[in-house]
């Protein structure tokens, strides 16, 4: 198995992918490790439990990795958009529902091969400015700055 590097890009997994150097499970438990690192920077609403993103995992098995551009490339929701079968809370707990569907960006992203890993925080309804209205957990500075952030003009 190939290292994966601090920064993980589709590049990368797509090319790991295809040298058969790594497999989507070992990215997805490397994102749960390091979610479960950074719990406290409370980032996750739903953080990655293999347990429920395993048959994303196993829909894999299923798809073609060159029909799918995004074949095994992780990718997180915002809380206030639909994940099926996960809670959707828009950072309000006594919002909470649990949707029976995808919502259709998701459900295309999934269609197309990417892995849902985990349910993002947010400003109570995505109101705020600053990320810090959520009444389920407050939300912390995640980036630093060295972090790779690219600022439009």
């Amino acid at each position: 198995m190939s290292k994966l590097p601090e920064l993980i890009t589709m590049d990368w997994l797509q090319q790991n992918y295809k040298d058969g150097l790594i497999s989507p499970k070992q990215v997805i438990r490397e994102i749960i490790s390091r979610a479960e690192k950074d719990r406290s920077m409370n980032i996750w609403i739903t953080p990655p439990d293999l347990t429920w993103i395993q048959p994303y995992l196993d829909h894999l098995e299923t798809i073609n990795m060159a029909d799918a551009q995004l074949w095994g490339v992780p990718f997180a929701v915002k809380d206030n958009i639909n994940l099926a079968a996960i809670p959707t809370t828009a950072g309000c707990a006594d919002y909470a529902y649990v949707p029976g569907e995808h919502a259709k960006v998701v459900s295309r992203l999934i269609a197309d091969g990417a892995i849902p890993v985990g349910k993002t925080n947010l400003d109570q309804f995505a109101t705020g400015l600053v990320g810090t209205r959520s009444p389920l957990m407050l939300l912390k500075k995640n980036l630093s700055v060295e972090d790779p952030v690219q600022v439009l003009p």
